[in-house]
């Protein structure tokens, strides 16, 4: 192992102690998506101490940054934080089933875990800061931090600004556990398509659908008919997409389309019909073409949803991405830092944890609680080949993620170390979702996880900064992968902004404590 990789790694096992604290920090702040306002200070303020420059909110997103650290002339690497949480997912860190202190089970919490993911490529950056400065190794090292990745909304408006542009090579990590991909980078089959759009319904005038009754010039009878306004709207879109969503796409490819009702504070019923509804749609799917044959029917839905309740329709895009772009030659390099670091390993007070957990759920503790991927690592060319024997032959692309914008401004390798996940039981099942919320919190159960990730990308880092073959090839691997008829231009305008305007759940403080509130501004979408 070179000096470099060895001060870096050094720096890490130095700093295990703070990494944990840091990724406990996010892991509480538990923001969601837009409204990261806390976490994005937390990481600014960190980045500067460490001697970057950083600009807050960049791209237009309050809650993004951009950090650059320079070092004389050599690559420029990118890596980057995410580190929004997910309402309805508030679990203490605890081996029991119990929101955060403070908070309900309806509050946000950290699924993926994205704490884990902005701690573990934050530590990554700061080692191979230190092995730079030790070895007086020339480069620049860029860090973002990119916000809303549960609504995959960041990284499109960052790549759409010039925020990627001259980097020479990008390393995205990602806690996991889908089998086979764990522990492994991706080879060839990368994340698909993802598209989110929001459909807003504004009711018009209700004088649009009856006259006023009597010798009153409004209906003022609560018995007067009144217009049937957004909700009509928005309850027509969702039976309609529901009766018409196995018509869209044939069933193969894994696709895959959800919906989310978003609240704008109508909580009052009366006579009147309902000003405002908005439903958010997000698909996945391997290719864009099947992507747009599902927004053809969305639009269509909706258009006709809007008529029949007498509301304006106004659509919103959330994100729009690009299927990713594999590049083998960074594959190979990271993946080759993961086998000389290994897997994460859990030591006694993890398994003492696993094994309270699984009698919470009213399982016999197992000797060895954890998945045994989890502590295994997998070439990336055996994952590729047990990926595709459950793929049909043309599906180029599975699952999604926004990384893959990032794939298509600079090469971009994506890394995946095992988040903690126990033993399926002998009998068959899935565990709650509260436990692997909860080992995503306990220190014993994820510290590993971001250790071993620190570990693996500085490591890469350390590479592509040194050996000046490994940029070359992934720079002209990248262009062969994106160039004549494999180009796809972005999906969004250059001018596209962030759906910052939207009801997105957010902490307010107000007389009675801490609490949710749900913003809107119609002159923001109407």
């Amino acid at each position: 192992m070179s000096q470099p990789k060895t001060t870096a790694r050094a720096w890490v096992d130095e700093h295990r102690s703070d990494l944990s604290a840091w990724t406990r920090t996010i892991w509480e702040l538990a923001e969601p998506a837009w409204r990261e306002y806390r976490s994005a200070a937390w990481y600014v303020e960190r980045l500067r101490s460490e001697g970057f420059e950083v600009e807050a909110g960049s791209g237009g997103m309050p809650t993004a940054f951009s950090a650059t650290w320079s070092r004389g002339q050599g690559p420029t690497l990118l890596a980057y934080a995410e580190y929004d949480a997910v309402p309805g997912n508030s679990q203490a860190a605890e081996p029991r089933p119990r929101p955060r202190a403070g908070t309900s089970r309806f509050a946000p919490g950290h699924t993926d875990p994205h704490s884990a993911l902005g701690i573990g490529a934050l530590g990554a950056v700061l080692a191979t800061k230190a092995a730079m400065e030790r070895h007086a190794i020339g480069g620049t090292l860029r860090f973002t931090g990119e916000p809303a990745e549960k609504v995959q909304g960041s990284k499109v408006v960052h790549g759409l600004r010039g925020y990627y542009d001259g980097v020479d090579a990008i390393v995205s990590f990602h806690p996991f556990y889908m089998l086979p991909l764990c522990n492994t980078v991706r080879w060839d089959t990368h994340c698909g398509a993802y598209y989110s759009r929001v459909y807003s319904f504004v009711a018009r005038e209700g004088s649009e659908w009856s006259p006023a009754a009597g010798d009153s010039p409004i209906p003022a009878s609560h018995s007067a008919a009144r217009a049937p306004g957004a909700n009509v709207a928005l309850t027509t879109l969702y039976a309609l997409t529901k009766a018409t969503q196995e018509s869209m796409l044939p069933h193969t490819g894994g696709w895959s389309l959800n919906e989310a009702i978003l609240s704008a504070g109508n909580f009052t019923a009366d006579n009147l019909p309902a000003p405002l509804a908005q439903i958010q749609y997000s698909w996945r799917t391997p290719d864009t073409a099947m992507a747009d044959a599902v927004l053809a029917v969305l639009d269509s839905n909706a258009e006709r949803a809007a008529a029949v309740a007498h509301c304006e329709l106004h659509p919103r895009w959330v994100a729009r991405n690009r299927p990713g772009v594999a590049n083998h030659a960074l594959a190979e390099a990271t993946y080759g830092n993961l086998e000389a670091v290994g897997p994460p390993r859990y030591g006694e007070r993890a398994v003492a944890v696993a094994r309270e957990i699984q009698a919470a759920v009213g399982l016999e503790p197992m000797d060895r609680p954890f998945l045994p991927a989890c502590e295994t690592l997998i070439d990336p060319r055996e994952a590729e080949r047990l990926l595709r024997e459950a793929l049909p032959a043309w599906q180029r692309n599975w699952t999604s993620d926004d990384y893959v914008e990032m794939s298509w401004y600079a090469p971009t390798v994506r890394l995946y170390i095992a988040r903690p996940m126990l033993r399926a039981p002998a009998q068959g099942g899935a565990y709650p979702s509260w436990v692997p919320n909860a080992l995503g919190g306990i220190a014993a159960t994820i510290d590993p996880t971001v250790a071993c990730a620190a570990k693996a990308v500085s490591g890469t880092l350390v590479d592509l900064l040194t050996t000046p073959g490994l940029v070359a090839a992934a720079g002209a691997e990248f262009r062969r992968r994106t160039s004549g008829e494999r180009s796809v231009a972005p999906l969004l305008p250059p001018d596209f902004q962030p759906p910052l305007e939207l009801p997105w759940p957010e902490y307010v403080s107000t007389a009675r404590g801490a609490g949710w509130h749900n913003p809107y501004d119609a002159k923001e979408t109407a």
